[in-house]
């Protein structure tokens, strides 16, 4: 049975993409309203592919090259049963993305580094310019803090996953666009749904924000904890914001024991 469900879940997958038919199914690209500290899927609008099942313009006009794969493809998929195979077929099928206007001022396109099967997954918002220069999420000083962060916990950075909700640079590090996270976020989604993390960290407002489709600013969503995508999501202060409000750390150290608790749990 398990075989079975994990067919199920990569024929889903790939029909999101728009090699072909119609995926009844909505719940990776599912967007989730907060109720009652849980996730309540909502399937209106969420499907790569329309409801005749063809491509959109933009996914017609892009061909093989950037949807990755075809119909006779699908077969030689199916059997992908690991998280690091999935990862790498996530990331080929984002490419040398220019689905958004960000492909044309970034240096390197950063999509997540870790360990593929890790329990403990954390999600930012965007590279920086050390992560823009190096392709690595979390590298500068943020990224150092970070690094004591998942000590803190006793693990190693090697030992969990890091990803951004955007995947390249926005210029001088401003805020992402709507157009631009509702663009990024299902590589995403595919990211998580590949790993399936015990627990997930979502660091500062903009990855809080998209993940539980939330207009709450993260004061208010941190220190609870949220049911996702089949993961426990923390929602907690991002390491930058900790360098400018070095007070707010204890704040981050108990949100991080709510995770290690889950872990040790689980």
């Amino acid at each position: 049975m398990k075989q079975w469900k994990q067919l199920a879940d990569h024929l889903d997958y790939f029909l999101e993409l728009g090699i072909t038919g119609v995926n009844r199914d909505f719940s990776w690209r599912s967007r989730g309203v907060v109720k009652n500290n849980s996730i309540e899927c909502s399937v209106e609008n969420s499907s790569v592919i329309n409801r005749e099942g063809s491509l959109p313009k933009h996914s017609k006009a892009m061909g093989k090259s950037a949807i990755g794969l075809e119909k006779a493809d699908l077969v030689n998929v199916l059997d992908v049963s690991n998280s690091e195979k999935s990862l790498k077929l996530i990331r080929e099928e984002l490419g040398d993305c220019t689905r958004c206007k960000l492909h044309s001022s970034r240096k390197t396109l950063v999509f997540g580094v870790g360990n593929p099967n890790a329990r403990l997954m954390f999600v930012g918002e965007a590279p920086g310019r050390d992560e823009d220069l190096q392709g690595i999420p979390f590298v500068g000083r943020a990224g150092k803090l970070l690094t004591k962060i998942i000590e803190s916990i006793d693990l190693k950075r090697d030992d969990v996953y890091i990803a951004n909700v955007i995947k390249c640079r926005p210029p001088d590090n401003r805020n992402p666009d709507p157009e631009e996270i509702e663009t990024c976020e299902p590589f995403l989604f595919s990211q998580i749904d590949a790993i399936k993390p015990l627990v997930i960290v979502a660091l500062g407002t903009f990855a809080s924000r998209t993940l539980l489709r939330s207009e709450e600013v993260i004061s208010k969503l941190r220190g609870q904890v949220y049911d996702y995508r089949g993961s426990k999501l923390i929602p907690t202060f991002h390491p930058a914001f900790l360098l400018r409000s070095p007070t707010r750390k204890r704040d981050v150290w108990e949100d991080m024991k709510k995770a290690r608790s889950i872990l040790r749990e689980g």
